[in-house]
């Protein structure tokens, strides 16, 4: 597997969970249990997307720029997730701000997928993307 796939799997992971998330409604178990899932989900990933993915890449000139949008928008992702923490669940707020997550992750998700993953596959060798797949996992496994 490589950190291209590894990561993949995860971003399917956390869409599927930001789908249920702006399905829910009210102040249920259903959404408290789903938020939880979600906001762990995205704060182990973006940890280990940031120490086995991007660190390695920021030191290079093609991947700094990138590598620091990325970590930005993990920053901004955060800030929605407190909103959300300082939000009633049956508040109509609730709603906008989740719905305002799901698509600041899809957007962060699909440039990851359509633009970083293919340059950083000319910048890193084919031991590098297996090596850093198995840290990444391993970091996951761990930390979930």
């Amino acid at each position: 597997m490589t950190i291209f796939e590894a990561i993949r799997h995860d971003h399917d992971i956390q869409r599927d969970l930001l789908d249920k998330l702006v399905q829910s409604s009210g102040d249920t178990k259903n959404r408290d249990e789903l938020f939880k899932a979600v906001r762990k989900e995205l704060e182990v990933h973006a940890n280990a997307e940031e120490r086995h993915f991007y660190k390695p890449l920021i030191s290079t000139d093609m991947m700094q720029e990138h590598s620091r949008h990325g970590i930005a928008e993990h920053h901004e992702i955060d800030e929605l997730i407190e909103e959300l923490e300082d939000t009633e669940y049956d508040s109509s707020a609730w709603l906008k701000i989740a719905k305002k997550l799901k698509h600041k992750v899809e957007h962060h998700l699909e440039d990851e997928e359509h633009t970083f993953f293919q340059l950083a596959g000319k910048t890193l060798s084919e031991k590098q993307k297996t090596e850093l797949a198995s840290d990444y996992a391993t970091y996951m496994k761990k930390n979930r």
